[in-house]
């Protein structure tokens, strides 16, 4: 054997070894109840609607308001690891989550699960991003792909098990248990939080909080949403619209100028210089809406529009994330042989045609063609999702990681969360259109093939190199 491929072998065993496998478990625990908790939600929302005497419409608040918490929170995320720990953010965190989410299985009405939605969302905040910096802290920069993949494995994972667990939960049971079986999943995220964290943390600090970009960002979010969420309404209040656009974009202006000017801003954009980063902040977060309103959909589409019961339609969405699962050990080899870049040109402009073929989909269609469709669809979900977040971080920094990983975070919380307002509102506005197979929803998925259109543009003009040098360190056996 040769001294150079010895020396290789070494140089991968004693990265492995320095591997943080049990941080980076706790980290991906962490991302998968939190992923969970918010896809369960969309198969069960018919049913909550029911039972708190609200239109399936009006209940996609309870989903929105919970990602619209994430994202305005998760920008804290950086500062309050550095003021206050690591550590004691994350249990602190954990347990905010796990008792807000008692309060949603115990929630009376509509408006009292919202609050608990949106303080079980400030823990969430806090508890994910900060696990996936305590990670990314650690790891050596050879390990990163491997570390990326540990925290992606919980998005891809989460979402198989939740819609069928959600359908048979709403079946055979209710909607509240949903939330209560995040009670023991808590408590042990709480032990395990003690037992691999470090006590103490010797890189905090004191720096200042930039409470004016914090007011603006929230403000801007929240105006937003409001005007979305006015779409969803039968008889909608355009001046309310009209006025929370505005007031939205005005905020949001103000916002990104203060992150600019601000000697300590909310969030650091100075890292949006490194072009992939802000490739990925910018097409990624499009990607991100496009992919969120899928599952956010389906559930609805199978049980309002086709007339499933929610555990055929749980089932039939289980599908799209077994896609996702299948392909996951592929995607890595496919980056390394084709590039990122190539692999993210083809995935997107495949992704255009499957969405063409979900706004085919009919309550006549074969139930083995739906799950062809939705496995392919879930495959291609997989490989765009890994393809950003690998080329999210590799070639920022260590001094940029904490920066980048806020942005990062909060842009993929805010995508999210405007897919599935953007899904509501197309629902809403293409309700009277019946030229398409499925009506509204057809006319949904098309307008999310548009999104992937222009995702593709975004990738066509990355350099073939993009994201390379993570790829040149990812350990053969990873």
């Amino acid at each position: 054997m040769s001294t150079r491929r010895l020396l290789g072998r070494a140089g991968t065993a004693r990265a492995s070894a320095d591997f943080p496998y049990a941080l980076a478990l706790l980290g991906a625990g962490a991302m998968f109840m939190e992923i969970l908790d918010a896809t369960i939600v969309a198969t069960a929302l018919p049913a909550i609607a029911a039972d708190l005497g609200v239109r399936p419409l009006d209940a996609t608040v309870i989903a929105t308001s919970y990602l619209i918490t994430l994202a305005v929170l998760i920008p804290l995320s950086g500062w309050v690891a550095d003021r206050f720990g690591v550590r004691r953010v994350f249990l602190v965190a954990v347990a905010v989550f796990t008792l807000a989410s008692a309060g949603c299985a115990l929630a009376p009405d509509l408006t009292t699960l919202v609050a608990m939605r949106v303080l079980q969302a400030a823990g969430g905040a806090m508890m994910v991003p900060v696990g996936r910096l305590a990670v990314l802290r650690t790891v050596p920069r050879g390990e990163l792909v491997r570390a990326i993949a540990y925290l992606t494995w919980p998005a891809l994972v989460a979402p198989v098990v939740a819609p069928l667990i959600g359908g048979a939960i709403v079946t055979h049971a209710s909607w509240r248990v949903i939330f209560a079986i995040n009670l023991p999943i808590g408590l042990v995220g709480i032990i395990a939080a003690f037992c691999w964290c470090r006590p103490a943390d010797s890189d905090t600090t004191r720096r200042r909080l930039d409470v004016l970009g914090v007011l603006c960002t929230t403000a801007a979010v929240g105006a937003a949403m409001f005007a979305a969420q006015e779409l969803t309404a039968d008889d909608p209040r355009w001046w309310v619209v009209a006025l929370g656009a505005l007031a939205g974009s005005i905020l949001g202006v103000v916002a990104l100028r203060r992150m600019r000017s601000a000697p300590h801003p909310l969030l650091n954009l100075d890292v949006l210089q490194v072009r992939s980063f802000a490739t990925v902040v910018g097409f990624g977060t499009v990607y991100r809406i496009g992919i969120s309103a899928v599952p956010f959909l389906l559930p609805l589409l199978f049980q309002l529009r086709f007339g499933w019961s929610a555990v055929a339609a749980g089932a039939m969405v289980t599908a799209l994330f077994v896609g996702n699962v299948v392909i996951k050990p592929l995607t890595t080899p496919l980056m390394r042989r084709w590039g990122i870049r190539r692999v993210l040109v083809a995935d997107l402009m495949a992704s255009v045609v499957s969405f063409g073929a979900l706004a085919l989909l009919s309550a006549t269609t074969s139930a083995v063609v739906i799950g062809t469709v939705l496995v392919i669809s879930g495959a291609l979900r997989s490989i765009g999702f890994s393809a950003y977040n690998t080329l999210a971080f590799a070639d920022v920094g260590p001094a940029e990681l904490s920066d980048a990983n806020a942005v990062h975070a909060a842009v993929q919380e805010l995508g999210a969360a405007f897919g599935v307002a953007l899904a509501a509102v197309a629902i809403s506005v293409f309700a009277r259109l019946d030229v398409l197979p499925a009506g509204a929803y057809s006319a949904a998925f098309v307008l999310l093939g548009v999104l992937m259109a222009v995702c593709a543009v975004g990738a066509w003009r990355l350099p073939a190199a993009a994201g390379e040098r993570a790829l040149r360190t990812v350990p053969t056996a990873s």
